[in-house]
Parts: structure tokens; sequence; C-alpha cells
């Protein structure tokens, strides 16, 4: 089996109680920062694709893509790096438990801000202490500081912050589900942005 395939798995084998909190809370509320057109980067099987009108999704899981395809999603497939759209395609991006897999951000988050619109919006969702220990595939931890400081170093700045469901330290410690949401928008683009784009 493939990673592809065990991680395609893994997220078809979600309970219930966990689609039924992205639909009633989670999502609700990254909407309520989104306007217009929405890329999701890395969807996986479509949840918020579905959930949210005018939007669409890319995964470089091609059995993700695939599914989400055949239940009539707007998703292509992701290569590495490389968003597949024409700049200033979208009017907000969310990025929602991906940054922590990444060994090196800076490429995916230059893709992104050429993708965004001038006054668009990127939603970045990272898990908390216990979500990251949690899974051997995670490459990065991203506290508040240094989720902020990637994101101003790629050429965002910050709007506001917010804790799912809400800020604590016990269950940043103790929750796997905790997590820490920026919304960002486009900041100058700097000489020291440009020349790590």
């Amino acid at each position: 089996m493939t990673d592809y395939d065990a991680y395609f798995d893994y997220l078809r084998q979600r309970k219930g109680l966990g689609l039924l909190y992205r639909r009633l809370w989670l999502y609700p509320r990254l909407c309520r920062h989104l306007r217009g057109r929405v890329l999701d980067v890395g969807c996986g099987i479509g949840d918020m694709v579905r959930f949210r009108p005018g939007t669409v999704g890319t995964d470089v899981n091609p059995k993700a893509v695939a599914h989400c395809r055949e239940a009539g999603l707007d998703v292509v497939l992701l290569q590495p790096d490389h968003l597949p759209f024409e700049d200033r395609a979208f009017d907000g991006v969310v990025l929602d438990n991906v940054l922590e897999h990444l060994d090196d951000p800076v490429p995916l988050l230059a893709e992104i801000r050429r993708v965004l619109s001038e006054d668009g919006t990127l939603i970045v969702g990272v898990p908390g202490s216990r979500g990251f220990a949690s899974d051997s595939d995670h490459k990065r931890h991203y506290p508040e500081a240094a989720l902020i400081d990637c994101l101003s170093s790629a050429g965002f700045t910050l709007d506001t912050l917010f804790h799912q469901p809400f800020r604590s330290r016990f269950l940043d410690r103790t929750l796997r589900y905790y997590a820490i949401y920026g919304v960002f928008r486009k900041g100058p683009l700097t000489p020291e942005v440009a020349e790590k784009s």
C-alpha cells in the first residue's frame, strides 16, 4: 500500500462526530473570513469544497482527487510546489492542516501568494502541541509566534488569530484536534520575500 493509499484510507475512516464539528462549528467560523472564489489547498476528501459554494480544491493525493471528482467536486491534482491556476485567480485560500507536513513551506506559500488576489485572504490552520505529536508525518511545529513568523517571511500580514475550539493551554497539550488558525492578507513584496519566492 502506498502512502497515498494509506492516507486516503485514513481520511475515509474519520468519525461522524468530526464531520459534524467541521460542518457546524469550524467551517462556518472559517467562512466568516472568506468571500468570492476560494481555493482549498490540501482538500483531502473535499469536505470544505462540499460545504462552501465557490470553492475549488487541490491535493497531491491522486486517490483523494479521483474520489472528489467522482462526487462531482471541482478538485484538481496538485503538483508539488505548483498550483495549476492563473495569477490572482482566488479571493481566498485555505491551508488547513497542511503547513506542518512540509519540510520547506516557502515554495508553496509563494505559489499561494501568486494565485491570491491583491486584497485576498489566506487562512492557515495548524495543530496544537498534542496534534502535532500524534502524526509521524508532521515535520514542523508552529506555535503562534512561529506561524506568524513563517507567514510574515513569505509576504503575508496577520489580520487575526483564533484557536479551535477556543484558546486553552490545557487543550493544546491534551486534545489532538486542538488547532491554531491565522487569517492573513498579502503584505508588500519586500526584497527578502522576492528572493525566497
